[in-house]
């Protein structure tokens, strides 16, 4: 796998420019470092002498406290320690700011080889193969047939640039002499080994016409054709010498190449610009066959085929000192032990610094169901910084006190059994779940209120077994879907983006055919595992008996 990789500039003013690293201690006790942009924000805010910084502009629900030198979760209102450190020093760039550098380089775009790391076949070989596509270019080089002289057959140490390429002006003049022989040995070599590439070569030119007056789309295959001929021969003697290479399997009557040889051939291939397709992964099945409108079945037991969501308003008339009278009973003398909301002693004030609620700081109070003991002023500033829908959360062991509800934007579910089967489903039809999400503006509810939200990849296909398990998990489904806890706005941990839609912990099958990426089936454990983290939401069998009543 290849992937692009970049360095980049921050003007000597920033945080990086002065060698400040903020960091947060996690939960090992050790210290780790927020990404760039994020230590930018903070430094910024820092130099400022603002009292705080909220990064929820920035995607994360977390304010800095300076005084404090703390971080606070704005839902949890969990605090951790953080750092500002001076000891990363980066190196100045002197004069013009160079341009953005990457590698691989965009398609279309020309670019010098590297110099080599070292003086190895490997690095000498792939040195060689770019040089050559710098010089002539993949799609106008003319393919130079020439008679390949005699050589012994013990096989060189060192790797060569295609025929009439010049080496790359960081080798050495020993290097670029040791390289020659074997361009022409590998050339030999390889006309034997492919007669299909040969014949694919001779066919475009007309009896008798030479290569440099070859057409120009004969032009480009023979050089593609050329340049792998060149790639597979260097690595054959790559091989010859001993120098391990990467197992790759090999196209079943497709390619030429050997399963030994796939790995540094690819290497060379993509060196050079031409595609690459040396493996044939597992079919990726995301969808079923087409099915029509008379063929989709609603479900039996399950009213309707579709339910839409709005944004519901937080229940008005409560105070949230209300709302936690019912969860909460006083205590007179508090444990020994830390709030594990303010991380500060129970006997002592609640260590909380943002917007002060109208309760003592120094009243205890311990919730009825799990027992665990927390300030009251934690608890109300922890409830007001939520969905503030009557339900809370204990922040130790997750209990549910009332019905919780999520912050999900408005769209529509549709579910219904399609006649395939899924992997290890085989006795079974399957539910499909069609998820459908707009994208809008954030309400008072959610991470940045009155900014636009994206909504990526919908509508979103998912998939159950049609058995009794699977109808249970829909059911259930159905009712994490009206208390909006299936989706949430915030980050993406797939792309990075903020402000846009994401899963909310509740585990879904997208792939229908396949489990190339983790998210199809068969998986024996998946619908246990569905109804744990359903569990951990609230939403049992019990909460159906709840939604009819």
């Amino acid at each position: 796998t290849i992937r692009p990789v970049r360095r980049s500039y921050y003007d000597p003013s920033s945080a990086p420019g002065k060698g400040v690293v903020w960091e947060w201690e996690n939960d090992s006790g050790s210290w780790t470092p927020y990404d760039m942009d994020v230590g930018i924000t903070i430094q910024r805010a820092y130099e400022k002498q603002h009292p705080w910084v909220d990064l929820s502009t920035i995607g994360f629900c977390y304010v800095i406290d300076f005084a404090t030198m703390g971080q606070i979760n704005r839902q949890t209102q969990r605090k951790r320690r953080v750092r500002r450190r001076l000891d990363m020093v980066y190196p100045l760039v002197s004069g013009t700011l160079p341009k953005s550098q990457s590698w691989p380089t965009s398609p279309g775009v020309a670019a010098a080889p590297p110099v080599p790391a070292c003086a190895c076949p490997q690095c000498l070989l792939v040195m060689s193969v770019k040089a050559t596509v710098s010089a002539t270019g993949p799609s106008t080089a003319t393919l130079q047939t020439r008679k390949a002289p005699s050589v012994p057959p013990t096989a060189p140490k060192a790797a060569a640039p295609a025929p009439g390429a010049k080496a790359p002006s960081s080798m050495t003049a020993a290097a670029r002499g040791s390289l020659k022989p074997l361009a022409a040995q590998g050339g030999r070599r390889q006309a034997a080994s492919t007669p299909a590439l040969s014949s694919a070569s001779s066919s475009t030119s007309p009896p008798g016409a030479s290569s440099g007056k070859t057409s120009r789309p004969g032009l480009s295959t023979l050089n593609r054709s050329h340049l792998q001929r060149l790639a597979i021969a260097q690595s054959r003697v790559l091989i010859a010498s001993g120098v391990p290479t990467v197992p790759v399997k090999n196209l079943t009557g497709s390619s030429p190449v050997n399963p030994a040889l796939a790995g540094i051939t690819g290497i060379l291939m993509s060196a050079a610009g031409l595609p690459v397709c040396l493996t044939r992964p597992p079919k990726l099945v995301l969808h079923p066959p087409p099915v029509s409108k008379s063929e989709i079945q609603s479900i039996p037991g399950i009213s309707h085929t579709c339910r839409k969501t709005t944004k519901k308003q937080a229940k008005k008339g409560k105070t949230p000192e209300e709302v936690l009278k019912k969860y909460l009973q006083k205590v007179r003398h508090p444990p020994d032990e830390d709030c594990t909301i303010c991380m500060e002693r129970l006997s002592a004030p609640s260590g909380y610094k943002g917007p002060q609620p109208a309760v003592k700081p120094d009243l205890v109070g311990k919730l009825v169901k799990c027992g665990h003991v927390f300030h009251l002023h934690c608890l109300v500033a922890m409830y007001n910084n939520g969905n503030k829908d009557g339900s809370l959360q204990c922040p130790t062991c997750k209990t549910i006190y009332g019905v919780k509800t999520g912050t999900q934007p408005p769209g529509k579910m549709e579910y219904h059994i399609i006649p395939h089967a899924l992997p290890g489903h085989s006795d079974c039809k399957t539910i499909r779940i069609i998820y459908n999400i707009p994208p809008g503006v954030q309400g008072p509810e959610h991470p940045n209120p009155g900014k636009s939200f994206t909504a990526r990849g919908f509508p979103r296909h998912c998939y159950l077994p049609d058995s009794e398990k699977g109808r249970k998990v829909l059911k259930l489904l159905l009712v994490a879907w009206d208390r909006r806890l299936i989706f949430a706005i915030g980050t993406s941990s797939t792309t990075g983006e903020s402000d846009t839609v994401i899963w909310n912990e509740i585990h879904h099958k997208t792939e229908f055919g396949s489990n190339l990426t983790g998210h199809g089936y068969p998986d024996i454990n998946y619908l246990d595992n569905v109804l744990a983290e359903l569990a951990a939401q609230g939403i049992t069998e019990e909460s159906l008996v709840q939604e009819k009543d």
